[in-house]
């Protein structure tokens, strides 16, 4: 007897032994994966609202959850319903077993699963068929579980993958899907039908049988009861609740950040971006209703940020993600798109560090030519001599143009990529054209490098992600990103400034608020222009109705608005033009006072152009002058002569100045005893062989008349438009023959070296 019982007690061992390690090699070929099965990507806002959800290749949706993300009640209700011994078994319970197959037999039918949670993991991680073979599998794949993972573990991994229904899976999900909320939410109603859900996901769905769902909670309530988990009176409380569900749908906010967030974190299972839910879904709605008075094929662009630490708050690429005809699934806040004028801003504030100029230095919006511009339309929309902060307030071309030709287009557009906004161009060779849109970059670039006007001259890239760092790059001065912004305020307690492409392809608005900035973008995707399609027409329209939205929720939510105060470098003086530098209003050179902000007390003289600078006999600002005792202009060397000093405007801005301004004004007559030699540099351009309003004709049997015209005065080389069009250069008083061909109405207008122009309007017949 005690030899049959030593034979059957070697015979279990050895048995126990070869199943135990069979296991192992088993669990060596055969491991459990749980990569296959990995959670999938969801982009949430930062209040943990899902925005967009990545689904697997299944179509399933899985919101990733920790056990602390979920109620501790929802947790009790989960072990006591479905696995007591959770926390004792090593995977599966031999009675639970037992149990169910007694019941299963008895009643020819299935009554109850004998299942532990574990293996209800290890089902959900590698699917079996109802054999008894898969079975096993099931309890070998239980025992890997158990094996490898820890109990809260296991749970983390049953809570993620539990079938709710459709292609919901996980708490996570099914918490958003059907109450709108995150699991920590939960109230005990819905997460006691929760927790029995995944026991029948198609039956049980209480968007669809409510009356079923509430059945299936009160059986779990009841057992609840029967375990004494709850109190009665809170079990009879939450039985009284309804079931009622969230509206269902799949979350459908920021599809373009989302997709742009994917590919930058392609392994985060929640990216937690830094939009605000509430500014996403204005902004959304809003471009849906501006796409339908935009023209076809045209879309928009969005993009918010709170300068205080530079998180997005709002992100919308596209009019409309789901309108193929206007390009919705192309992100244009990522896209290569020129510019136009948005650029100036930034050369404005390079030149007042430099000390080049200050608020109110002497600018000049006028006809010119140089090597790299060259404009068509000499005629029309100059403003001649104009102020820093009017012209940056007015985008006028020119006086950008003198600014940037002066700082140098190679040093600007090195600056700018410095901080993150690189110019790209078809030969990517800097030019003075960068700056009136000649170069293509991304607006979430652009609306970055804004950021120095808010945060005191330093650039911060956006953060799109809760874990970004910020980060702080200096730029410009505290004092010059201060009076940039105050040249650029326009209302409402915004500055902004808008740019247009050429050929009407682009309309910009980039703007600043006390709290956010603003990036607005118009135009079609393809690059098609738009005729008609201007910053200040189709996308400023959108930045006020942004920012008037932006600014009442600040005050409706009580937030405090961030303020600019005037940094110590700056201080306002009174100057005047022609110098540009302080003089008493009573001097007789002060010909116009402006009050300036400048930067560190620097008052820059008036800014010359780059053509001043290279020939000296354009020069203007103080002119040394000798005169006789009867104010008539001499030789320095005459007898009497006494040195007197005049303040001369810009020899090009003779055409826009009031009489009393120009030099024939403010020079005295010469005297003719003791005149002064040489060249007079002084010498004004005018037209011999065409006056004013004339009448031309062609000689009979002609069908166009030519007129021999010759230029006296000015300086150097002269250009001939003729309507706009360039028709002809000379050289100092070089004659130039002028054909026209067609009747009516002309205009020729005459441009030399130093920026003097002639006006001509004649008719031909």
């Amino acid at each position: 007897m005690k030899k049959f019982f030593y034979k059957s007690f070697l015979f279990l061992l050895l048995l126990s032994v070869l199943l135990v390690g069979s296991f192992f090699v088993l669990d060596y070929f055969f491991p459990l994966s749980i990569s296959q099965n990995k959670t999938t990507q969801t982009v949430v806002a930062q209040d943990e609202t899902p925005l967009w959800r990545f689904a697997d290749e299944k179509g399933i949706w899985r919101y990733s959850v920790s056990l602390d993300e979920v109620p501790d009640y929802y947790l009790d209700v989960l072990l006591n319903y479905e696995d007591r011994y959770f926390y004792n078994h090593i995977g599966i319970n031999p009675m639970s077993l037992f149990r169910a197959a007694w019941q299963n037999l008895s009643n020819n039918k299935i009554i109850s699963g004998g299942s532990t949670i574990s293996m209800q993991v290890a089902r959900l991680l590698s699917p079996h068929d109802r054999t008894v073979i898969g079975k096993l599998k099931q309890i070998f794949r239980t025992f890997q579980l158990e094996l490898h993972y820890s109990k809260e573990e296991i749970l983390t991994l049953y809570i993620n993958h539990a079938p709710y229904g459709g292609t919901i899976e996980g708490i996570g999900a099914a918490s958003w899907s059907y109450f709108g909320k995150q699991p920590k939410a939960l109230t005990r109603s819905e997460a006691v039908l929760l927790a029995v859900l995944p026991q029948a996901p198609s039956r049980l769905r209480p968007d669809r049988f409510p009356e079923r769902a509430k059945q299936a909670r009160d059986k779990v309530l009841d057992r609840l009861a029967q375990y004494d988990v709850w109190p009665k009176e809170l079990i009879e409380q939450v039985r009284r609740d309804e079931v009622w569900v969230y509206p269902r749908k799949a979350p459908q906010l920021a599809p373009l950040l989302a997709y742009r967030l994917k590919q930058q974190y392609p392994n985060d299972n929640i990216i937690h971006s830094t939009i605000d839910v509430s500014i996403q879904y204005i902004l959304e709605d809003l471009a849906i209703n501006r796409k339908k008075q935009i023209p076809p094929k045209t879309s928009l662009a969005i993009l918010v940020v709170d300068h205080d630490d530079m998180t997005v708050k709002g992100y919308v690429g596209s009019a409309d993600f789901n309108d193929k005809e206007r390009f919705g699934q192309v992100d244009m806040i990522r896209a290569l798109r020129s510019p136009g004028s948005t650029l100036k801003p930034f050369i404005y504030a390079f030149a007042i560090d430099e000390g080049m100029i200050h608020s109110e230095s002497l600018l000049q919006d006028i006809p010119r030519i140089t090597t790299d511009y060259r404009p068509t339309n000499f005629d029309e929309g100059f403003h001649g001599p104009v102020s820093a902060s009017d012209a940056l307030s007015k985008s006028l071309n020119l006086p950008a143009v003198q600014l940037i030709e002066l700082y140098g287009p190679k040093r600007f557009a090195g600056k700018l990529a410095g901080i993150g906004l690189p110019l790209s161009s078809i030969a990517n060779d800097p030019n003075i054209s960068y700056i009136l849109g000649g170069a293509s970059l991304r607006m979430d670039n652009l609306v970055s490098a804004y950021s120095a006007f808010a945060r005191h001259g330093d650039v911060s890239p956006l953060r799109y992600i809760q874990s970004d760092p910020l980060i702080n790059k200096p730029f410009i001065s505290d004092g010059s990103a201060w009076i940039t912004r105050q040249m650029l305020i326009n209302s409402n307690l915004l500055a902004y400034k808008t740019g247009t492409s050429y050929g009407y392809r682009d309309a910009w608005a980039v703007g600043i608020n006390p709290r956010y900035l603003i990036g607005i973008w118009v135009g079609r995707p393809d690059g098609t222009p738009v005729v008609g399609q201007y910053g200040s027409m189709s996308a400023t329209p959108i930045l006020q109705q942004v920012n008037s939205i932006l600014l009442n929720r600040e005050s409706r939510l009580n937030h405090p608005l961030l303020t600019y105060e005037k940094p110590e470098s700056v201080s306002s003086a009174q100057i005047c033009w022609p110098s540009g530098q302080p003089l008493p209003e009573s001097d007789a050179n002060c010909h116009r006072q402006k009050t300036a902000w400048v930067l560190n007390n620097m008052l820059p003289p008036t800014l010359s152009t780059y053509s001043e600078l290279k020939n000296n006999i354009y020069r203007s600002g103080w002119i040394n002058i000798w005169v006789n005792d009867r104010g008539e202009r001499v030789a320095a060397d005459c007898i009497g002569a006494q040195k007197k000093q005049i303040a001369l405007w810009p020899i090009s801005l003779e055409n826009w100045l009031l009489t009393k301004e120009r030099r024939q004004s403010l020079l005295p007559p010469i005297d003719k005893n003791c005149p002064v030699m040489g060249k007079d540099i002084f010498a004004s351009l005018n037209i011999v062989g065409l006056r004013d309003k004339q009448l031309v004709r062609a000689l009979p049997g002609n069908n166009q008349v030519t007129i021999d015209l010759i230029p006296e005065g000015g300086f150097g080389e002269k250009w001939w438009f003729l309507d706009g069009t360039l028709v002809a250069n000379s050289k100092d008083n070089e004659k130039v023959a002028l054909t026209v061909t067609k009747n009516g109405k002309h205009r020729l207008l005459v441009l030399d070296e130093s920026g003097q122009i002639v006006r001509i309007n004649f008719m031909s017949d």
